[in-house]
């Protein structure tokens, strides 16, 4: 049986190289060829012997996902149309998927033979963020979110989720800068893939694996509480970033039905219980809704609801077009709803998308082709 390198953890690969007959440390230099040399071809793993090299090429793959396409943004930004294998990797969490057929979180589709997820590189002067997704397509049915049309067609396994920072990071190493943020924000709600979102994070927060620092990653819930709860347990954790959204509880069960589920209370009170680090705040996404949830109001109403929290901040952005029956805010509302939370002690900050005319920004990722797609180049 041939096994899937991409993925497994240091101690993973210690134990298989260990139950072939080969020494434990071989594991640990196939890991750092892996992740921190990112070398996909275990031929070019030239600290091994020829004898384990050819062995390798026998029992062990590394599987990366086809690049389909690329969409490159007039303003730099690179969406990753990725294909990934069968639909039998990465079964789909059972307790929420029977809660989604429930209609108490959103849309699920049955696994598929083949998906495909997107990435996107954003890269800026000093630094590169990479926005990953968790899942093929999204169960939670935010209703501004065109990712939501998809539905959910499967979760994703870790190798999957780090080849989406390893091959951006691999096409461009000739310009990189020194700095990598990474944001687990694109297709799909990372809590709802707990034990392969955080297999990933493991791997991609070890200085000995890809090396990202926890203050240069952020995970993005749409607020499943059980989800925060145990992240917060978590030893090594990304920062943690709330999609918001509206500044009540009716307002948000009509654009995030999950918040039937996890209503403002309850999800405030995991948020007021999260274990921060002292160098940590969490972070409110609140996606500004022209005449929907973008009045003075609804500012003053988010101010109550943050208030009693110890540390946080609100990024605002502005939503960015679909075909979903919305509108931007006018630069008006949005200033001035960020003036009454700055005003009344909240930070907040105006967070304009990347990648807009490719479809690569916040809640266009929908797998949509368009013409100014180019080839994918080569990894190897």
């Amino acid at each position: 049986m041939t096994v899937e390198l991409l993925g497994k953890s240091k101690e993973e690969l210690r134990a298989w190289c260990a139950s072939i007959g080969e020494p434990a440390y071989r594991g640990a230099q196939i890991y750092h060829a892996l992740y921190a040399e990112r070398k996909f071809d275990t031929a070019q793993i030239t600290n091994l012997p020829a004898a384990l090299r050819v062995r390798l090429t026998k029992e062990a793959r590394v599987t990366l996902p086809e690049v389909r396409q690329r969409f490159t943004s007039a303003d730099g930004s690179v969406r990753y149309l990725f294909g990934l294998a069968g639909g039998d990797r990465g079964d789909l969490d059972t307790e929420f998927t029977e809660n989604a057929e429930k209609n108490e979180g959103g849309k699920v589709r049955r696994l598929s033979t083949v998906a495909s997820v997107e990435a996107v590189l954003m890269p800026s002067e000093g630094r590169q963020t990479i926005c990953v997704s968790t899942q093929a397509g999204c169960a939670v049915d935010c209703q501004f979110c065109l990712t939501a049309q998809l539905g959910l067609i499967r979760n994703l396994t870790a190798g999957e989720i780090l080849a989406q920072v390893l091959l951006p990071l691999e096409e461009h190493k000739a310009r990189l800068a020194p700095q990598t943020n990474i944001v687990l924000m694109g297709q799909g709600e990372p809590l709802l893939n707990f034990e392969a979102v955080m297999g990933a994070l493991r791997i991609l927060l070890d200085p000995e694996g890809i090396g990202i620092s926890p203050k240069h990653v952020t995970l993005s819930t749409s607020g499943i509480v059980p989800g925060i709860e145990k992240l917060g347990q978590e030893k090594v954790r990304p920062k943690l970033a709330i999609s918001l959204n509206a500044s009540n509880d009716e307002q948000r069960d009509a654009l995030m039905p999950i918040n039937r589920k996890y209503p403002l209370a309850v999800l405030l009170e995991a948020c007021r219980a999260y274990p921060l680090r002292n160098w940590e705040h969490l972070t409110f996404e609140y996606v500004m809704l022209g005449e929907v949830n973008d009045s003075a109001e609804d500012a003053r109403w988010v101010v109550r609801l943050l208030a009693p929290l110890p540390s946080v901040k609100v990024n605002l952005i502005p939503w960015n077009p679909g075909e979903l029956p919305y509108r931007e805010s006018t630069a008006g509302r949005i200033e001035e709803f960020r003036r009454i939370l700055v005003d009344k002690g909240i930070p907040a900050f105006v967070r304009y998308s990347r990648g807009r005319d490719v479809m690569a920004a916040c809640g266009q990722l929908a797998l949509l082709q368009i013409e100014t797609a180019q080839p994918p180049a080569t990894v190897g």
